[in-house]
Order: structure tokens, then sequence, then C-alpha cells
């Protein structure tokens, strides 16, 4: 009896149970449904609103319309009404967030943000409604907040509008305020527009060495070798900016420049990025420091085939036998994407190495030189004439495509017949021996020799076309 009586209290507190769990779900189920789906209408929310919210909402729209057009007396009827608070939050169409900062790690939804929270001092200055910020100023708008993560200052230097930087430092703008991302309004300079701006925030004190309080550490030289802007860059070193300083990853602003150098995308070099790194150097940037992988900005221009900075690197004092984390020289980083850089000269690039006495490829690794360069018959010349004597294994072949073989077939027939087990002609063996003795001073030494310019060029690999 005792036994059933158990039974069926155990049955009736399962039962129970599950009818709690099943309204809990279906509660849920309802909590989850897409806002999309249960959206209403303008008319039906304004419904449920108060006269009063209706008025103030209503308010809020004319003072922002009045803001955006400059409209300095308007907006001035709207505060002297006393129903809206000068230093009200605004939600403001912001489509490419100058207005919105985030901290690194906060959660963000995968689609793009389309408005940013303001106040009325934010907006002029995003506006360039300089009457009207004026006003605002004159009124006791506050000048140091960020609904969105960003002063009006850091908004103003993300513009570039001058006239704004000065009026909101001359009302007490912090110059060395952090955005929530951990960003100086220095930062912010990032075009040939802001120069003004940032020589206007150096007067009041900004610290050009001041690193940012995010996951980077950049200081503003990295952010201005980043976005390759020489006149920024020139102004921070004439007031003091470390040339050699590092952010986490423990990168100096010319290996900065010379990574950004190149545009993936578009594949274009970027001549304002070459200027930087001559500035850099120019300024005694040290061409050897290595970031934490052991990469030296050689490793990185080369990575970006990239002959004008490799040359400007090299002449500066950058060794071309430095080696990274894996062991790879930036003749290794060449080598890997040769065949993806179409706007390159590879050709000079290697020359360069090889004349700043770079590291030759393993003698039983050459194949890989041909799966690389095999469209690039100038390049694989350069290669094959570093070596006194070369000897092709089975691999040397099939690294050649068939229809590339008989593009460059007059090239390739001289390949290989020249790379046997007899020993070159006199003229590339004598080519061999003085390389060798002058070695890294080859570049520099060949061009003070007694000899005539096409003897020169000899020495120096210049590609002929075939070889013999």
């Amino acid at each position: 009896m005792v036994d059933t009586f158990i039974i069926v209290i155990c049955a009736l507190i399962s039962y129970l149970l599950h009818a709690a769990w099943r309204t809990l779900v279906s509660e849920l189920a309802d909590l989850a449904v897409p806002y999309r789906e249960r959206r209403i209408s303008f008319r039906e929310f304004m419904e449920e609103l108060s006269p009063r919210q209706v008025a103030v909402k209503q308010l809020k729209q004319q003072f922002l319309e009045a803001l955006q057009a400059n409209n300095a007396q308007k907006v001035m009827q709207i505060l002297h009404t006393g129903k809206l608070d000068i230093d009200t939050v605004l939600e403001v169409d912001d489509p490419s967030m100058v207005l919105a900062s985030y901290k690194q790690g906060y959660w963000l939804p995968g689609y793009k943000l389309e408005k940013s929270w303001a106040m009325g001092i934010h907006v002029c200055v995003m506006y360039n409604a300089l009457e009207t910020a004026l006003v605002l100023l004159q009124e006791g708008a506050a000048v140091n907040r960020m609904p969105n993560g960003k002063t009006p200052l850091h908004v103003a230097c993300e513009v570039s509008n001058s006239d704004c930087v000065a009026l909101l430092l001359a009302h007490g703008a912090k110059v060395s305020s952090l955005s929530l991302s951990g960003h100086t309004p220095l930062h912010y300079c990032i075009t040939r527009e802001s120069v003004e701006c940032a020589q206007q925030l150096i007067v009041k004190g900004a610290k050009v060495n001041m690193p940012s309080q995010s996951h980077d550490e950049e200081t503003p030289l990295h952010t201005v070798a980043r976005f390759g802007v020489p006149e920024l860059l020139a102004l921070y070193l004439n007031h003091g900016a470390s040339v050699d300083a590092v952010n986490f990853l423990q990168e100096t602003p010319l290996m900065t420049a010379a990574f950004w150098a190149f545009d993936p995308k578009e594949q274009i070099y970027s001549q304002d990025h070459h200027l930087v790194c001559r500035l850099l150097l120019d300024h005694h940037a040290d061409p050897n420091l290595q970031e934490e992988d052991h990469k030296t900005a050689l490793h990185k221009a080369a990575w970006n085939c990239d002959h004008v900075l490799m040359q400007m690197l090299l002449e500066a004092g950058a060794d071309s036998r430095s080696m990274d984390i894996n062991g790879c020289a930036p003749i290794q980083y060449l080598l890997k994407v040769t065949d993806v850089r179409p706007m390159a000269i590879p050709e000079l690039c290697y020359q360069l190495l090889l004349n700043f006495d770079a590291a030759r490829i393993y003698p039983p690794q050459f194949h890989k030189v041909l799966q690389s360069c095999h469209n690039y018959p100038r390049a694989v010349e350069i290669m094959v004439n570093s070596y006194e004597r070369l000897k092709p294994t089975k691999k040397w072949r099939t690294a050649i495509p068939d229809d590339c073989y008989k593009r460059h077939k007059n090239f390739y027939d001289s390949l290989f017949a020249v790379c046997t087990n007899t020993p070159r002609s006199l003229l590339h063996l004598t080519r061999c021996a003085i390389r060798s003795s002058l070695r890294r001073l080859c570049h520099r030494g060949v061009a003070q020799l007694p000899l005539p310019t096409p003897m020169k060029k000899y020495l120096l690999l210049e590609p002929e076309g075939i070889l013999y």
C-alpha cells in the first residue's frame, strides 16, 4: 500500500515538472520571435506613447535637423523652451561609425551598425556646423562626454575639422582623452587634411609617444605609418616621436609602413608609404629590429615583392640573411609570393638580395625556385647565375609546366644545356670569384671598379634572357 502511494506521488510530481517545463519553453519561444516578425507600425508605436512622450520625440527630431542644417537660431529657440536638455543624447545616422568607438572584446552584431548615439555638440562637429557648435558651447554644452565612445574632439580629428578642434580646445576639451577603444585624439589624425588638427593638439600638450590603451598599443607614429601620411609623420618626428617605438607585436613604425606599402586588393604600391619609410630611415630608424616572430622590415618588403622599398632598406643596412622564427630569410618570403604579385618586378628583388649577399637557395631544393618563378625566366636566370655551377635534379623539369616551357623554350633549353656536370664558362667563373670576394659590398663595390658599364651589369647579375 505504501509503495503504491509513493509511486503515485512520484508520478504526480513528474507530471507537474513536465507541465512547468513545457510552459517555460513556450514562453521562451515567444520571446525568441525576431523583432522584424512582431514589428509594429510607426503610428501604432506613437499611439502607445503618451502625448508628452510624443512631444519630446518630435522636439528631439527638430533639434537634430536644426543641428545638421547649422541653424543656430532654431537651436536657440528649442533650448530656450526649457523642454530639452542641451546635452540630451540623440540617435544619429552614422554608417561610417564616425561617432562610435567600441572597446576590444565587446560583442558586436554581424551586420553593420547604421546609427550612433551623440549629443548636439558631436552632431555639430560631424556636420561642420561651426556656428551652432559655438552657440552650444556658450550655452554650457559638455565638451568631454562620449555617449557612443568618442568625445567631440575625437570626432573633430576623425573628420579633419581643424576649426572645430580649435573651438573645442578653447572650451576645455581634454587633449589626451581616451575613446572607449583606448585611442587619443591624435590617433584619429590619419589624413593630410588633419595635419593642422595634429599641430593644435601638440601645441596644447598632446603626447606624440603615448601608446593607445587598446590591444595594439600603437603610438600615433604607428598610426600614420599604417595609413601612409608623410606630412603627419614628419610633424611627429620633429616633435620628438620615438622612431623605433614598438607596439604590442613589437613592430616598429618602419615595419608597419613596409607591410602596408602594398595594397593586395588593388595590386598597387604606395609612394606615400615609401616616403614614410624614407623619412624614418633618414631619422635613423633601425632596419634590423625584429618583431615577435623575428621578422624585420625587409621580410615584409620581400613579402610584398616591393623592390623600391627593398633597395631602400638594404642600402640602409638591412641584413639580407636575417631569419624569422621559422628560419626563413627574406629570399624565402620572396619565393612564396613571386607568382601572386602580378604588378611586381621579381627579378629586381632577387637581384637586390643576391647583390647584398643574401643566402642562396640550397641547390637540391632549386626546383622550388622553378615552381615559383617558371613564369619569370629573368628571375630564374639571376638565381642560376649566382652559383658557380648548379646540377639539375629530376624535379626540375616537372616543376616547369609544359605550356610555360613552350613560351620560353629558348631560355629553358639554355638552362638545361648550362646546368650539367661540366663547369660553366671562364667568364662566369670570374664573375663568381669577384662577387665572392666583395660579398655584401658587391652592390656598392662593383660600381667603383674601373670596368666598362656592360661588365659591371654582368657582375651584378643583370639578366640577358639566355644562359651560357
